[in-house]
């Protein structure tokens, strides 16, 4: 295999190089820039689950690999002039097959039962012909430059354009929440990248003409000088490598979007680091050295490694770790493949195999692990397996490298001895030794094995034998609760645990992710009493209370079934319906060995309807609720929406004229209050705001702090909560209402750090 690795003044583009650069920047960013734009446009059928984006990418890499395929076979074509017509005639026919971008709705409605082939359908009679295309593009270009351009210094390295390509997606990544989302609707998004892709044929149009009128073709191409042939096991190589920052960035998405938001803006930040890394790894002279690269990736992979399970806390400490790992991790393989790169001839196979890695780096993550999985331990996994791609030392290990090697399982055995002595010694309690203490030790004892782990770096076996051990030492630490049951659907990860009380004996607890979703008590005299967020004492358990008190047979919606807390609630003269986009959920909360609330607390039946809410509410009749309750959360992740003035006009239309509309807001990382209150005020409805504060006194699991706000259609039927002075109703809020054309989450998250900070 022939190294162009080029030296610092080896790239000094001409003006050919600089209106290549320019087209292959421009490409990339319209490439890029659909992807968080059709993430928008299709979230609403699919609800928040970053699965949504996760099997998204997938589809958009296989997209990206058939324009890698469709680039290398087009150099089997002799004529420059004939490549350039039928690529120009391809790039109009994807532009008929498209105009104007939008979700093409030939599939219908979504089966939630099995999303996964809908949604790669739609994706494809969507945008699949545009963006496989528009993906072609770069290693096309760089193809062509090294042609017309052969025999001068900056033809012999055509991979620096690729920087240009990865700087394109960078920059439109990057510009899509900061810049994009926040001041352009999405109608008018998809109008201005309509446009984009229409200007972007022109220059193609225009490129050529320059590159023909200067004379630097012939109309029949001059092959270039044939390198070495390419052994299986490099092909091989280069798919492993390229599949396993695919897979991180994917794994980490999942990681960071279940506690924060399941929204673009979150998806796009690992990608743009993935591509950003491409932009340093393929210059000429790369800003970080690979020696720099692997020093820093050992060390914060071991400590992201001891870090795994903290999923609660101070959550930008958290995203800084896990960011900086994925970035280093994904530079020091891209820059491993930089520095295997072939000779010009084959640079199209090149780039084809690193999509075809991407592709099965995304497939696993997507497709594959939900399947073999039944938690999110492809993350980790990979995480891991990485370090086996680290460069591979030729000498021994030294007597102190194993001896460092030998403290790192003694030290990961701490974790789980300390947590079942917890379980098991009832006294470590009383002398106030709790969890929390617990996972604080055993966080320290891991930053040492991870301290162990880096010293130990430069031997791969031992170095990635470490990490294994710290990852399942690790996963002792998260949240502490006898599991007795967990499953995965498209929709993300349900734990069934048990946990023990003095005062309300065996409480059977919902986990969706890291965050509760239900619980009840085992024990007979509160087996039917609402918990957590739905007890008589919060805001949503008011508001139920009320409506009761009010109407003798009321009709209740819930939007978000959890565990199925709100049927406590149901007297035999009410109705009461769920609307659940999770099939699993709806038949864990039914089934009376898990949860009891539906099968056993209810008086009469209880109506599930699946889908996502925006779409099943549209079949319920008109003014037909007395209460619908909206807590429709995924982990900590807020269907975005969900909560816009469309959304909210949907809820207040099947309302009765005086009946109540809950937004349930708690959230960790979002500030999502003042968005809704400006849609009700958008909207003229009355809304009234309450901050529930968890009673110190209260028997623990049975209730929890609770943020909510109440909108009705009319002021009478809020005149209920006029008297409780637990609602303020002198609010306003000056933040823009979020619509299903414009959402600013971005702000959501800068105002939740000002109110911590």
């Amino acid at each position: 295999m022939t190294d162009v690795t080029a030296s610092p003044q080896a790239f000094r583009p001409s003006a050919t190089g600089w209106m290549f650069a320019l087209a292959i920047f421009s490409s990339a960013a319209l490439v890029f820039a659909v992807q968080p734009m059709m993430g928008r446009l299709i979230t609403p059928t699919l609800g928040g689950s970053p699965s949504v984006w996760n099997t998204s990418m997938v589809f958009f890499q296989a997209a990206l690999l058939v324009g890698y395929g469709y680039a290398h076979l087009l150099q089997r074509v002799g004529s420059i002039r004939l490549q350039v017509g039928m690529h120009l005639g391809l790039l109009l026919l994807a532009l008929a097959s498209f105009w104007p971008l939008r979700v093409n709705e030939m599939l219908g409605a979504p089966d939630t039962g099995s999303p996964i082939p809908w949604l790669i359908g739609t994706l494809a009679l969507s945008v699949g012909a545009p963006f496989a295309v528009l993906s072609a593009t770069a290693p096309l270009l760089q193809a062509w430059f090294a042609r017309v351009r052969q025999g001068t210094e900056e033809g012999q390295n055509p991979y620096v354009l690729y920087a240009a390509s990865n700087l394109g997606s960078f920059a439109a990544l990057i510009a899509y929440p900061t810049l994009i989302e926040p001041l352009l609707g999405l109608s008018a998004q998809t109008v201005t990248w309509s446009a984009g892709y229409g200007a972007f044929i022109l220059m193609i149009v225009g490129l050529a003409y320059v590159v023909w009128k200067s004379g630097v073709t012939q109309v029949e191409l001059a092959p270039l000088p044939q390198s070495a042939p390419i052994t299986w096991k490099e092909r091989a190589i280069w798919v492993l490598i390229a599949a396993a920052p695919s897979s991180l960035m994917l794994g980490v998405t999942t990681h960071l979007s279940v506690d924060v938001a399941s929204a673009p803006f979150l998806w796009v930040v690992p990608l743009a680091l993935y591509l950003f890394t491409f932009v340093i790894a393929f210059q000429a002279r790369p800003a970080i050295p690979l020696e720099v690269t692997l020093m820093i990736q050992a060390a914060t992979a071991a400590a992201c490694t001891a870090l795994l399970p903290a999923a609660n806390g101070e959550w930008l400490m958290l995203f800084f770790v896990h960011l900086t790992t994925f970035f280093f991790t994904a530079l020091m393989c891209h820059q491993i493949l930089a520095s295997h790169r072939p000779a010009p001839d084959r640079l199209t196979e090149f780039y084809l195999l690193l999509s075809l890695g991407g592709v099965l780096g995304g497939a696993f993550n997507a497709l594959v692990a939900p399947v073999i999985f039944d938690l999110v331990i492809e993350y980790p996994l990979v995480l891991c397996l990485v370090a086996l791609a680290r460069p591979w030392s030729k000498t021994g290990t030294e007597p102190r490298e194993w001896a460092i090697f030998a403290v790192i399982p003694v030290l990961c055995l701490i974790p789980p001895l300390l947590f079942w002595y917890l379980e098991n010694n009832g006294e470590i309690h009383q002398h106030g030794f709790s969890y929390d203490q617990g996972r604080i030790v055993s966080h320290l004892v891991l930053g040492g094995a991870a301290i162990c782990a880096f010293l130990i770096r430069d031997k791969v076996r031992i170095f990635f034998l470490a990490l294994v051990m710290i990852a399942i030492s690790a996963h002792q630490v998260a949240l502490r609760y006898h599991w007795v049951e967990s499953d995965r659907s498209f929709f993300g990860v349900l734990r069934i645990g048990e946990e023990t009380y003095p005062e309300v004996g065996t409480v059977r607890i919902l986990m969706h992710g890291t965050t509760l979703h239900g619980a009840q008590s085992q024990e007979a005299a509160y087996a039917c009493r609402p918990t957590l967020y739905y007890a008589d004492t919060t805001p949503i358990g008011q508001a139920a209370v009320a409506i009761q008190n009010r109407t003798p047979a009321a009709n209740i919606g819930v939007v978000g079934l959890g565990s199925g807390a709100m049927a406590a609630y149901k007297r035999e003269s009410d109705s009461l319906t769920f609307f659940e986009i999770d099939p699993m959920v709806d038949r864990w909360a039914r089934d009376p060995e898990r949860f009891s609330y539906i099968s056993d607390c209810a008086s009469g039946p209880v109506r599930t309807v699946r889908g996502d809410a925006r779409l099943t509410l549209r079949d319920e009749p008109a003014g037909s609720y007395d209460l619908l309750i909206i807590d429709a959360f995924s982990s900590d992740a807020v269907p975005t929406h969900l909560l816009t003035v469309e959304a909210i006009a949907e809820y207040l239309r099947v309302l009765k004229p005086d009946g109540v509309l809950v937004l349930h807001l708690s959230n960790r990382n979002l500030e999502i209050t003042t968005p809704a209150i400006a849609a009700a005020q958008a909207l003229n409805a009355p809304v009234m705001h309450q901050i529930y504060g968890e009673n110190p006194d209260a028997p623990e699991m049975m209730e929890s702090s609770t943020e909510a706000v109440v909108i009705s259609r009319t002021p009478e039927g809020l005149a209920m909560f006029q008297t409780d002075p637990r609602w303020n109703g002198n609010i306003h809020s000056r933040t823009a209402p979020w619509t299903d054309d414009y959402v600013n989450l971005f702000g959501a998250l800068v105002r939740q750090v000002q109110l911590e900070y």
